[in-house]
């Protein structure tokens, strides 16, 4: 017989999404369901055949619901190996039964997590015990058991049983239970960076650096055409919701590896600013920046810095835009992109007469800076971490460091002309404003 025919299965989910069919297809199959609480209850009401987990076990749930299949009945069924003589033995002994395939997918942690206003107590709810056993338990033991750990593999799983018989290639278990490790690796990430933020020490630098990122996008390539590109996001649960994490794409052709490079940093320089504010970027780099009274001339200060090198940026704003400041990018030329905490209907009908422009959204809340705890860099064999670079040295603190007089007046990524008219001058961080350097070597 096909060690790897799928015999008995064990399905406990939370969520719930596309089950049933896919344990419709199961029992069509020939495959025994055993199910627990919820999952069971929701199978029993589709007419499917299911024996409960209590039953299976001959040991009711207990705990409300804490513990149910954390029994030997259980794991011994799923972690014996069919090849290994002594193990079916004792198998028959202690009248284990095989399960051939788990289906699992764990408590929602991260949805609980992402409100702000959850109590440690709903989290801690929230922590997935038995079902990241059962999941390692299968995983470990692919050679004869499969593991289906989220609801987007059912129906290729589905699709091989059927044409299979009822068995899962042994290339398909393997690849099952990587990605198992996976799911269960990524859970235990949100988890520990979620309490470190509730109860942990907050130390400044952990003896075990825990990342954890779930895709996001997967981009037409890297920053070359000949290089690969993704894009992963953190939980949100762990940072809220700041930064691009946290963006919507409201028009234009999907987002590349250098506009998502280019949107952080317009995002992250004009979020320090409490006036209205623009930023045009060109690969990372400000071509200009400005704050005025409206967004409108804060565009069109920012633009001026030098509209050669604009072409083809990206703009951001942090304010809502208005037609005003609309009008102003439409006329400036091709930008590639455009980011802001949101967009007025008139404005938004402008922008989006430019079929090329990628209009991006981020929450007013994501519009903060100092968002991120640890700057992370990766070189060979490991990373790079730092404290991010928050320090803020006011104008009185400058000091010219040569002999020479500059030409330019140069501060916070931007360089213009002494000669250029004041109004292109001003940058204003809510209590900065410079001037031409024409009196003295340092801004007033």
């Amino acid at each position: 017989m096909n060690p790897s025919r799928i015999q008995r299965a064990l399905i406990s989910v939370s969520d719930k999404v596309g089950l049933v069919p896919f344990a419709r297809g199961l029992h069509r199959l020939g495959a025994e369901i055993i199910s627990t609480g919820g999952t069971a209850k929701l199978l029993k009401g589709q007419g499917i055949p299911v024996k409960e987990i209590s039953a299976f076990t001959g040991f009711p749930e207990i705990l409300d619901g804490r513990v149910k299949t954390l029994h030997p009945k259980v794991h011994g069924g799923i972690l014996a190996r069919r090849q290994d003589a002594k193990h079916r033995a004792q198998a028959r002994k202690l009248g284990l039964k095989m399960i051939d395939l788990v289906v699992v997918n764990l408590y929602p942690f991260e949805q609980v997590a992402r409100g702000r206003n959850a109590a440690l107590a709903e989290l801690i709810e929230q922590i997935d015990i038995g079902g990241v056993a059962l999941i390692r338990s299968a995983a470990k033991n692919f050679e004869s058991v499969g593991i289906v750990s989220r609801p987007g593999q059912y129906v290729a799983v589905l699709e091989e049983l059927a044409k299979n018989r009822g068995a899962l290639s042994e290339e398909t278990r393997r690849r099952l239970a990587v990605e198992a490790f996976a799911e269960t690796a990524y859970y235990d990430s949100v988890i520990h960076q979620a309490l470190t933020h509730r109860i942990g020490t907050k130390s400044a630098w952990p003896q075990k650096m825990v990342l954890g990122a779930s895709v996001r996008q997967v981009l037409r390539y890297g920053e070359n055409p000949h290089q690969a590109g993704a894009w992963y996001g953190w939980s949100a649960a762990v940072c809220g919701a700041a930064g691009l994490g946290q963006a919507t794409q409201l028009h234009g052709k999907e987002l590349s590896f250098n506009n998502l490079l280019d949107l952080d940093a317009a995002l992250q320089l004009v979020s320090a600013f409490r006036k209205p504010c623009a930023a045009v970027i060109k690969h990372m780099n400000p071509c200009g920046v400005a704050c005025a009274s409206s967004l409108k001339q804060a565009f069109l200060n920012a633009f001026a810095s030098d509209p050669l090198s604009a072409f083809g940026g990206i703009v951001g704003f942090n304010r809502v835009v208005d037609p005003a400041a609309a009008k102003a990018v439409v006329a400036s030329g091709f930008l590639e992109c455009l980011i802001a905490p949101g967009y007025e209907a008139g404005a938004l009908k402008l922008l989006k007469a430019k079929k090329n422009l990628r209009i991006i959204q981020v929450p007013a809340s994501g519009f903060r800076p100092a968002q991120r705890s640890l700057q992370i860099k990766q070189i060979g064999g490991g990373l790079l971490v730092q404290q991010p670079d928050e320090a803020v040295a006011p104008p009185a603190r400058w000091r010219l460091a040569t002999t020479a007089r500059p030409s330019w007046v140069c501060t916070v990524m931007i360089c213009m002309p002494a000669v250029w008219p004041p109004t292109l001058w001003t940058l204003m961080p809510g209590t900065i404003s410079l001037s031409p350097s024409t009196k003295t070597t340092r801004p007033s």
